[in-house]
């Protein structure tokens, strides 16, 4: 899909009947630069360079902290697990003023293995926005990768317990320039920096560490690559590589994702076309109330743009076009009472900020670029 050349029709937002895709609208607004010039521009402008600074010791309270504390041994089955918390820039390109950050990793190994020189091996999580796994047990790759590593699972800046970006705490932001400001940090080029902060005080004698890139893991290993190489031992990837051919422009992946939200959307009405008409009322009620939406349970209002954020979720996935059935066969609340007009439940309103909080905090440091529901 990635290196498709999308015909001209797709590079427009996506319209059907008279409601404007706002998600699509806005991933046009960000086409005008093409991901290899943003390669070889802004990120080789940020290359890796941690092997030769030291983080900052005061944070922004003026609090001293150190720049790397570990904790001590713990169990779960099968597995022994340590905790540890990195203090870093929050701007590499300006260390010595930069406010700071903590990273939070967890060492994890199998039981008796914690003192054996194994060699290391960092798993980037997919995302964006997701922290790592939380092992309650020896099992799946996990395990088998304790056999032969001290695996280290790194909760991405923003994510887990490293200066989580969350719905209140980017609330703290004045403005939306200053949230743009500090969010900018967030991105592949500044994880890979974490990562290799991190490498040069964990692995002794700031030694190479494999790792494992999964999903949108696989695009900051890809970063890892073309910035720090000589840190790298190997480099495994499951799902997640970037645009990096000739020609695979902005441009031509966004065009290429606006056909398969397309696609998405016309199988998800073939196989429940009776959701078509429903979907069509809900769009409707929605447009027609004051305000020109519905309040939500958890703040803000539900518009007809916002009611498609439903398909980043429901359709990039095996069993998404089940959970959008269900969630729309309960939409309408009974009227048990006569005379009493229609109102959409609050099971429905309350699935739909559940949603909406998840794909907004999963995509804070990406642009949108997944399936999107579309009214027909």
């Amino acid at each position: 899909m990635l290196v498709t050349h999308a015909p001209p029709r797709w590079t427009k937002p996506l319209v059907l009947d008279g409601i404007l895709s706002s998600l699509s609208s806005r991933i046009v607004s960000h086409r005008q630069t093409p991901a290899i010039k943003l390669l070889n521009s802004h990120y080789r402008r940020n290359s890796c360079r941690t092997t030769a600074m030291a983080a900052p010791k005061v944070d922004s309270s003026g609090e001293s902290l150190p720049e790397h504390a570990a904790g001590k041994w713990y169990s779960v089955q099968d597995l022994r697990l340590r905790d540890h918390r990195f203090t870093v820039p929050l701007n590499y390109r300006d260390p010595a003023t930069s406010l700071k950050i903590s990273i939070f990793t967890r060492e994890v190994v199998a039981v008796g293995k914690e003192d054996q020189p194994l060699p290391y091996l960092l798993f980037l999580q997919g995302g964006p926005g997701f922290e790592s796994p939380r092992p309650t047990e020896g099992s799946g790759w996990i395990l088998k990768a304790c056999e032969e590593f001290h695996v280290i699972l790194m909760d991405q800046r923003g994510t887990g317990l490293s200066t989580p970006l969350t719905t209140s705490s980017m609330l703290q932001f004045k403005s939306a320039r200053d949230l743009a400001d500090y969010l900018k940090h967030f991105r592949a080029d500044s994880i890979v920096n974490d990562a290799e902060f991190i490498r040069v005080r964990l692995v002794p004698g700031s030694g190479t560490w494999t790792v494992l890139g999964q999903s949108y893991g696989g695009f900051c290993a890809i970063t890892y690559l073309s910035f720090a190489p000589q840190a790298l031992k190997q480099v495994l990837l499951t799902g997640g590589i970037p645009p990096i051919g000739d020609g695979c422009t902005a441009d031509t992946v966004y065009g290429a994702c606006f056909e398969q939200v397309a696609r998405q959307n016309e199988n998800n009405y073939k196989r429940y076309p009776q959701d078509i008409e429903v979907v069509r009322e809900v769009v409707n009620y929605l447009a027609e109330s004051e305000g020109g939406g519905v309040p939500l349970p958890s703040g803000g209002i539900l518009t007809p743009r916002g009611l498609q954020l439903l398909g980043l979720s429901g359709l990039g996935s095996s069993a998404g076009f089940e959970r959008l059935h269900y969630l729309f066969e309960r939409v309408w609340d009974p009227v048990i009472v006569p005379g009493v007009p229609k109102k959409i439940s609050f099971y429905f309103l309350n699935a739909v900020s559940l949603t909406i909080d998840w794909v907004l905090i999963q995509t804070h440091s990406m642009l949108l670029s997944t399936s999107q529901f579309i009214v027909r």
